[in-house]
């Protein structure tokens, strides 16, 4: 009994130990895991980042943030400058994973802050963050100096910024009184690397007083500087002087992805342009230039972007330079990176963990939380105690990244729960079955099989794998049977049973045979196969190794579903791509067999390769090509085709010899267009058609000429006087044949024997006027004209035959008179001059307050005896004179007649008072019209009466302020009313006027009674109008 009590308590400080130790490892280091096993280490959601806190922040608090997910929740732990946090002081509390900072204090807090996140899987560390502490202190109080500068020099106003962290203040300046900020322009610049004020050279505006103002964005808080008066002094004359660089940027290390800005500021009188440039390289796509040239911004710069930049500022005194280069490094980055893994106890592991970035990043490791290796990990033999949380840490001089995961171990004996066998496996026979066998277990087990109660082992017959599966080959109907797979480990050991069934093989009975078509013909590819009759038959296609998509394919190829065990293709319309090997696969879930055959299509010729041009001349170049697929017709002739810059057509060329036969490679373009730019490509005939063309040639240039075609359609004439103007159709481009094109115009006086000759070098124009004083007017001329190029002349034109410019008018018009129509019109009429070579008229006319150079001109022919001006100013003297001219010119000028415009026409309009209607006829009433001090009298009233919606009808005149019209016989009227003046007419008024009779509301007393019998009722008016309707002698106020 003692002895069992002994071994009792043996057992159990066995058992609790054990157990003690499986608690270990699961909390701290991992453990075996199993299927049910969800649980998962401390992943970061949200870490700290650097920041800020102002001193003089009133919220007195700081909160650096830290949030994981994690099962079972995490634990979350906070250090500063690698040693731990007191959380139980009162300067600390803790908001989940966020640690809150109570009173800040710069010289307690300020340091490096990194979060720990843990639970029984592990734990992980969280980037490193730095808390510090912004201020930007005032501008001291004592007064700045007053600045004077001569007018013309350059200057600058130091701002020296007070002591500020961090640095990323930006600047601007006060003139006078706040908010009053400077502008840069080209003559002024702010620099936002040291606050100075620059001024290319002052001028007395610039006078005043400046204040430096400073903001820094991390803590938004502004301070501005005590003002300097700044004075520009008088200089009678300023002087220039030349560019002279001040504000120049330092070479720059940056980092990629990030924005750049170069500031470049020249003093100068007169003020420097700037230009930049990347020395021998060219400008970043992302560049951009600013504030009037001073500053240069690179966004989202790239490697690529490194190098030396320059400045350049030039005046007309000079110029001046400055060079300095951007070193563009990275980020740390992550070429591959870690990811939970499940390794097998025992085994070995290979982490791969890459970081590509400049400078290299260095790897280094950490293990729940703590530094634990450094460069490339492997891991050998592993056990519990590798499990946890890893991070890899990749960084450079430019920061770190953190790439986290979980390293699980598993440890447990083999089990089919899973992944059992499969309780029947099919196999043909005389094949080849594989039956798996994959148990989950770790470490890897041991594989045995038993074929009933016959154990097995390696033969040429049965092969066990490495990962457990059986292989039998050469199936027999007595390998048939039940099997069964033993896996066995340290852990314990399992098996699981499946039963194999032999079926009949499937074989091609009829396979497909090789064809032979012409492009566009139809063709048929048999299959037939049989099969164990248990199994269901599929048969799949394939061309040239890839299985056809009959879906995507249907176009040209179609299968023949009207047979049993029968897979026939049917390919329609085949073309040249269609050409190649067919297998047929005939398959069940067992096994398959497959046959192919070749399918030839016939048709034109493929493309020919390496199309090669040389030996290029002005008008021939040698083509040499090599032989493209005859696709089984042999080729029987090659055609060259160009295309040219001026169209986008290709055309057959002439070519040596004339019929390129089938068996050449090289031949030679002719009659080519000299100094034109070509494209080549060739195309191969045969007795199926023509083929592709091969890929276009690089374009080339052939060779210049001289021109050999004459400038056509030469002609000319006319002109100003003492000219003469030749003209001609110019040579389109196709005719240059070189550079430096232009024209020879050769002319001569009829009868004369020398030739005079000038240059035109513009070969887009087609005339040229020559001029000369002692050229008689109207002289008779031979003209011809050639081009010329680089390489010589081509020949004359056709000589034509043109005359000299006839001489302007020497006589002016008379009897000259000038006929006021209205306020804004006058008429001027003149008798024709005598000679004969007149072709117009012009007049010109002027407002006695204007300039005679701003006089308006109106140009009629030469049958015209006067001209009518309109829009003139009302009340106003014009001045006018008449011009005989032809088109060498116009003649001297008619006498100046003085004239006056009438008033303007009354501006009111007349006031419409009553639309009777009296029978067959409206009575329209109105008020006399009575003119302004500035306006012409009132002589009349005009009326319109015409159908509404209409602009013609008829006019009336009177002199009364009334009138009869006839009552409209269908639909309404418009009459429209305004008065008549020497100064025109004046505004209109208008009524609307029907043949219908209106009612209106039904009388209140008997004389009212009595006036409504009369029936003469009406009417509509215009907007805005007034009316009083009569009826006999009473008057009727209508209704409102």
């Amino acid at each position: 009994m003692k002895m069992w009590l002994l071994v009792s308590h043996l057992v159990m400080i066995s058992f609790a130990t054990c157990l003690a130790e499986f608690t270990w490892h699961r909390r701290y280091y991992g453990h075996g895991v199993s299927e049910e096993d969800k649980g998962f280490g401390p992943i970061f959601e949200e870490q700290p980042i650097n920041t800020v806190y102002p001193e003089e922040s009133p919220e007195g608090k700081v909160s650096l943030n830290c949030r994981a997910r994690a099962s079972p929740f995490p634990v979350y732990k906070w250090r500063m400058n690698n040693g731990d946090i007191d959380l139980t002081s009162d300067r600390y509390s803790m908001v989940g994973g966020n640690l809150v900072i109570n009173n800040p204090d710069k010289q307690k807090d300020a340091g490096i802050y990194y979060c720990l996140a843990s639970n029984n899987y592990g734990m992980v560390r969280s980037i490193e963050a730095t808390l510090s502490f912004g201020y930007l202190d005032p501008f001291p109080p004592e007064e700045r100096p007053e600045v004077r500068v001569k007018e013309g020099k350059g200057m600058v106003l130091l701002c020296d910024p007070p002591y500020h962290f961090p640095d990323d203040l930006s600047y601007r300046w006060l003139l006078n009184e706040f908010p009053v900020f400077i502008t840069m322009d080209k003559r002024r610049f702010v620099s936002q690397t040291n606050g100075n004020l620059y001024i290319a050279n002052v001028e007395a505006s610039d006078k005043g007083n400046y204040s430096c103002f400073v903001s820094s964005p991390s803590i938004t808080k502004s301070v501005f500087s005590k003002f300097i008066p700044l004075i520009p002094l008088p200089e009678r004359t300023t002087k220039p002087y030349p560019a002279d660089i001040v504000v120049q940027f330092k070479d720059i290390y940056t980092l990629m992805g990030q924005n750049v800005t170069l500031e470049c500021f020249a003093l100068g009188n007169p003020v420097p342009d700037i230009r930049w440039r990347k020395v021998l390289e060219p400008m970043p796509s992302t560049a951009e230039i600013s504030t009037s040239g001073a500053v240069l911004k690179i966004f989202n710069i790239q490697l690529e972007d490194e190098g030396t930049y320059e400045c350049e500022a030039e005046n007309v005194r000079g110029k001046d330079k400055h060079q300095a280069r951007i070193y563009v490094q990275a980020y740390p980055e992550w070429v591959e990176h870690i990811n939970d893994t499940e390794v097998d106890i025992g085994s070995d592991l290979y982490w791969p963990c890459i970081a590509t970035g400049k400078p290299i990043p260095t790897i280094r490791w950490l293990k729940n939380g703590y530094a634990y290796h450094k460069g490339e990990l492997r891991l050998y033999d592993v056990t519990f105690e590798h499990a946890g949380m890893y991070q890899c840490i990749a960084e450079n001089t430019h920061g770190a990244i953190y790439a986290n995961a979980e390293l699980k171990i598993l440890a447990l004996a083999p089990t089919f729960e899973m992944n059992p066998m499969k309780k029947k496996i099919l196999a043909a026979k005389g094949g080849r079955a594989v039956i798996e066998c994959k148990p989950k277990a770790a470490p890897k087990p041991k594989f045995s099989w038993s074929k009933g109660t016959e154990w097995l082992v390696n033969s040429t017959k049965v092969l066990i794998w490495e990962d457990g599966s059986l292989e039998i080959n050469n199936i027999t109907r007595n390998d048939g049977g039940v099997y069964t797979c033993f896996a066995e480990n340290n852990r314990g050991k399992a098996n699981s049973t499946g039963t194999l069934v032999i079926t009949n093989p499937t074989r091609i009975i009829l396979a497909p045979i090789n064809a032979d078509i012409t492009v566009g013909e139809n063709a048929t590819m048999q299959c037939a196969a049989a099969a164990d009759p248990a199994l269901d038959l599929t048969f799949v296609w394939s061309f040239n190794g890839y299985v056809i998509d009959f879906t995507r394919h249907n176009t040209h190829y179609q299968r023949n579903f009207m047979l049993d065990s029968n897979g026939e293709l049917l390919i329609r319309n085949a073309q040249l791509k269609h050409a190649g090997r067919y297998t047929c696969a005939a398959q069940t879930i067992v096994d398959n067999s497959s046959a192919s055959a070749d399918l030839v299509v016939r048709g034109p010729p493929g493309p020919p390769g390496g199309l090669r041009i040389e030996d290029i001349r002005a008008t021939s170049v040698a083509l040499t090509w090599s032989r493209g697929s005859d696709n089984h017709s042999p080729i029987s002739k090659y055609t060259i085709q160009t295309k040219t810059a001026l169209s986008d057509d290709w055309k057959d060329a002439k070519t040596d010899p004339p019929i390129i036969e089938g068996n050449m490679e090289a031949a030679k373009a002719v009659d080519l267009i000299p100094w034109m730019e070509y494209e080549f490509r060739v195309l191969a005939t045969n007795t199926l058609g023509l083929g592709e063309p091969s890929i276009p040639s690089n374009r080339i240039k052939t060779d210049g000429a001289a021109p050999n075609v004459a400038p056509s359609d030469v002609g000319g004439g006319g002109g100003s006087n003492r000219e003469l103007t030749i003209t001609w159709a110019p040579l389109s481009r196709e005719y240059h044949y070189g550079n430096n094109f232009g024209y020879i115009v050769a002319f001569k006086p009829f009868d004369g024997e020398e030739w005079k000759k000038v240059t035109v070098t513009n070969p887009d124009i087609g005339r040229y006027v020559h001029k000369d004083e002692t050229m008689r007017p109207s002289t008779a001329f031979q003209v011809k004209v050639k081009a010329f190029n680089n390489k010589g002349d081509g020949p004359y034109s056709l000589t034509a035959v043109i005359n000299s410019a006839q001489d302007a008018p020497n006589e002016a018009p008379t009897a000259v008179g000038v006929k006021v129509l209205s306020s804004s019109e006058i008429s001027v009429h003149w008798e024709h001059v005598i000679e004969k070579v007149v072709e117009g008229y012009q007049i010109r006319y002027w407002a006695a307050h204007d300039k005679e150079a701003a006089a308006h001109r109106i140009q009629v022919s030469s049958q015209e005896y006067s001209a009518r001006m309109e829009n003139l100013v009302p009340d106003t003297q014009y001045f006018v004179e008449v011009r005989a001219c032809n088109s060498a010119g116009c003649g001297p000028p008619s006498d100046m007649i003085e004239t006056f415009t009438k008033k303007a026409p009354p501006s009111q309009p007349p006031r419409i008072i009553s639309s009777v209607r009296s029978g067959s006829r409206y009575i329209i009433t109105w008020d006399h019209v009575v003119a302004l001090s500035n306006e012409s009298s009132v002589t009349g009233y005009k009326v319109l009466y015409r159908p509404d919606g209409q602009h013609d009808g008829k006019l009336y005149s009177t002199h009364k302020h009334s009138i009869e019209v006839p009552i409209p016989r269908d639909g309404e009227y418009v009459v429209e009313v305004r008065a008549h003046s020497d100064g025109g007419d004046g505004v209109v008024s208008q009524v609307k006027i029907s043949g219908a009779i209106q009612s209106v509301p039904a009388p209140t007393n008997p004389t009212e009674q009595n006036a409504d019998k009369q029936n003469k009722m009406l009417l509509r008016l215009a907007p805005n109008s007034e009316l009083l309707l009569h009826c006999c002698s009473h008057q009727i106020n209508p209704s409102p």
